[in-house]
């Protein structure tokens, strides 16, 4: 009885969580990320090559996860990349070429925002690629990460799921909401209706791609705050950086010789008139 009333407390399912509270949240994102700055670092030191790739079902929390990656560290170390639909031009190319201009330098991290991923998912479930298409990447991915990591660099590849009630609860907001509804695309509403058509793509896709050298790690993300969190801990997790000592910057003071009058011009210019 008493763990009837616990689960009730916790969300009405047996195993729930807590919601988590925004400051406890904020707390551990702002240690989270300052590891991911201590990361970067060991990145640009040792000329590491990194690739993260983000998948998963609409509105799963692709976008707000890698914005936690992303908001504290530099975009020079820490590049996204999200491509859109391909060109005519493209279309002809051979399927990898255009996410292979994209592949990270030595001190970089690539982040792929939807990645070559799209011909196992969207592609195949809209039609988008012909069936041998579709059996071809199935078959030849792993080999193309098989040469992806052989020539050195680190690759990382997330799933984010999320429940089908809580998509629909995102989708909704989505509508309602004007500063949010240039993320609802067509292909987006579309999903909902074929819901069992892209879960059977995802089980082909991890089925044949999720391989010991370039392994899918998923991402419970009915809870965004919690997933966004356990993946960058998982990510931390997965790399063995170590702390790169820095030497101590001290403010540097301004000459205190005026050679030159930089105000005074400066009163000419046309200035913004301040609202706030």
């Amino acid at each position: 009885m008493k763990d009837e009333k616990r689960d009730k407390k916790a969300g009405g399912k047996s195993g729930a969580k807590d919601k988590l509270k925004a400051k406890a949240y904020e707390k551990e994102l702002r240690r989270l990320q300052a590891e991911l700055c201590q990361l970067q670092e060991w990145v640009k030191a040792t000329g590491q090559r990194i690739i993260v790739v983000f998948e998963g079902r609409d509105a799963a929390g692709k976008g707000g996860t890698i914005k936690a990656i992303t908001e504290r560290v530099s975009p020079r170390v820490f590049r996204l990349v999200a491509l859109p639909a391909p060109s005519d031009r493209e279309k002809t190319q051979m399927y990898m070429q255009r996410y292979l201009a994209h592949f990270p330098a030595a001190g970089e991290v690539v982040i792929f925002d939807r990645s070559w991923y799209n011909r196992a998912g969207v592609e195949h479930v809209l039609g988008f690629c012909t069936p041998e298409q579709h059996r071809r990447f199935l078959e030849l991915c792993p080999t193309f990460e098989r040469w992806v990591v052989d020539s050195g660099i680190r690759l990382c590849k997330y799933w984010l799921e999320v429940g089908p009630e809580e998509q629909k609860k995102r989708f909704q907001a989505r509508i309602d909401d004007p500063l949010r509804q240039w993320k609802l695309s067509p292909t987006d509403l579309e999903s909902r209706r074929r819901w069992y058509d892209y879960s059977l793509a995802r089980d082909m896709m991890l089925a044949a791609t999720d391989t010991k050298h370039a392994p899918w790690h998923v991402v419970r993300s009915d809870d965004k705050k919690r997933a966004r969190l356990n993946c960058i801990a998982h990510f931390l997790s997965q790399i063995p950086y170590k702390r790169v000592p820095r030497e101590k910057v001290r403010p540097v003071e301004r000459s205190r010789k005026r050679a030159y009058d930089d105000e005074t011009p400066m009163k000419r210019r046309r200035w913004i008139p301040e609202v706030y």
